[in-house]
């Protein structure tokens, strides 16, 4: 069975440089390699690309968009009969896990390597991503700028950014209102799903498609939407926050010098400066996780129907709000405060073992474990992982998640039934707002919900600017099937 310093040696894959810190790996055994020399590990370090001097990023797209319609168009005349991938009858019954049949040119998911943004990985936009202090996380304006145009930003481009996204920081009366009356019964991600869904009263998209706009201009009015819902979802998060569980409808004003995390923070009641640290960490490594996963496909789909951002989007928050997807950081952090309820003040590993066959016995899974398409430890994890025994060591619960990441992949893959018996994203993203005060586990999906809207929404603007259709799929009934393989148009 597979130790937690074997599980983290199957991260050599990443240039690891900086990523994990030296306490880290000392305690583990791990040493640092290099990335092999295939294609999809290429790391773009040596070459990459920025947008110049421009700092409007709808000047940038608008530069980029002729490019890149133009590479679909002659890729599509090549190659467009070519086929990809055959499909099973078990992956139309399983959900089509692992069926090919998305564009999403944001990020990919690689089951091996993890998520790379627009091709750079965890560790690079750690290192190039530019910061809001010097030695700090990177910036969520960074990883919009670099999700939407490609390009690494300059620190003048994200400043700019930073300064948009604060000008637009404000909501309706009537929204504002719609939340301070809502009852605190009303789940938090059902309150900012239903926010987003209201506020497309003010679509910029939707009143110009009504207005006759010509299809090429659709994207243009797409960004517009995306940079006002993204600008307007730590306003509404934070009300969310204040209205259910403290009971005050107070929001400081918004601070125009200063970036999208910094004002989160404020409005949410922390002016902890470690904090906001971590939130830019948070809000970066969650914004995007390829175009398959529930969130971002919900996105995509209602929106290749021209429902507009807000409604689009307001789809992609209810399926994050599912326990199978962004519900699941709630989840674990109620499944660890379980745990550390049970667990004597000096326990051991055996004490969590008995505690993770308890939950497994019942019938439930590990909350926070495996991934449908990862097959390792994702390095989202990981580099919370990294920013938790740096800042935070002596946090009670923080060594517990890295104690329970001792025992539970080796339960897990004696089982014999896990294909991926690591921990993801979710288990360790609650335990770091928890320490600084947010411990409300149902509020932990709104920030997941927050960040992701940095992704969705950037997918959203490039399937309109790529002319991407109506998703329409086939699909068949259990007789159509059996008729198929009669015939011999399915082959076994």
């Amino acid at each position: 069975m597979e130790s937690l310093g074997k599980a983290l040696i199957n991260f050599k894959i990443f240039r690891l440089e900086k990523a994990f810190s030296r306490v880290f790996y000392q305690n583990r055994g791990v040493s640092d390699t290099s990335l092999n020399d295939s294609p999809l590990n290429e790391s773009p370090l040596n070459t990459t690309r920025t947008s110049g001097g421009n700092t409007s990023i709808k000047e940038v797209l608008r530069s980029k968009i002729p490019v890149e319609q133009g590479k679909v168009k002659e890729f599509r005349k090549k190659y467009g009969k070519l086929k990809v991938g055959a499909v099973t009858v078990n992956m139309m019954y399983g959900g089509m896990r692992g069926v090919p049949g998305l564009i999403c040119e944001t990020s990919i998911l690689d089951p091996e390597i993890g998520i790379r943004f627009r091709g750079y990985s965890i560790p690079d936009i750690q290192k190039l991503l530019p910061k809001a202090k010097e030695g700090g996380e990177p910036m969520p304006e960074g990883i919009l700028w670099l999700l939407l145009t490609g390009d690494i930003p300059s620190s003048d481009q994200v400043t700019a950014l930073s300064q948009d996204i604060a000008e637009r920081m404000k909501i309706s009366p009537m929204v504002e209102t719609m939340l301070n009356n809502l009852p605190d019964t009303v789940h938090p991600m059902t309150q900012l799903s239903a926010a987003i869904t209201i506020m497309n009263q003010d679509s910029h998209f939707a009143k110009a498609y009504s207005a006759g706009v010509r299809k090429e201009k659709y994207w243009e009015y797409v960004l517009e939407d995306s940079l006002e819902i993204i600008a307007k979802l730590p306003i509404i998060a934070a009300l969310i926050y204040k209205n259910t569980y403290k009971k005050t409808h107070q929001l400081p004003p918004v601070d125009k010098s200063k970036d999208m995390s910094y004002n989160f923070c404020k409005m949410l009641g922390y002016s902890d400066v470690l904090f906001m640290e971590c939130m830019r960490m948070y809000l970066t490594i969650h914004s995007d996780h390829e175009g398959g996963n529930v969130s971002a496909h919900a996105c995509h789909l209602v929106g290749s129907a021209l429902s507009d951002p807000y409604l689009s989007l307001a789809a992609g928050l209810n399926g994050l709000a599912g326990p199978l997807h962004g519900l699941a950081n709630q989840e674990v952090l109620v499944w660890l405060e379980l745990l550390q309820k049970e667990l004597p003040s000096t326990y051991t590993e055996e004490n969590i073992k008995e505690f993770v066959w308890k939950t497994l016995q019942s019938g439930q899974v590990i909350p926070g474990y495996g991934h449908a398409v990862l097959r390792k430890t994702d390095p989202r994890y990981i580099y919370q992982r990294e920013f938790a025994l740096k800042h935070l060591p002596n946090d009670r619960m923080i060594k517990l998640v890295g104690d329970v990441y001792n025992v539970v992949p080796p339960i897990l893959e004696g089982l014999g039934k896990v294909r991926n018996p690591y921990p993801n994203v979710d288990a360790h993203s609650g335990v770091l707002v928890h320490h600084f005060g947010i411990k409300e586990a149902s509020f932990c999906t709104v920030l997941f919900g927050v960040s992701r809207a940095l992704g969705a929404l950037s997918q959203l603007v490039w399937d309109r600017a790529l002319y991407f259709p109506l998703e329409r799929p086939k699909s068949f009934n259990l007789e159509s099937l059996k008729k198929m393989v009669q015939e011999g148009n399915i082959k076994v």
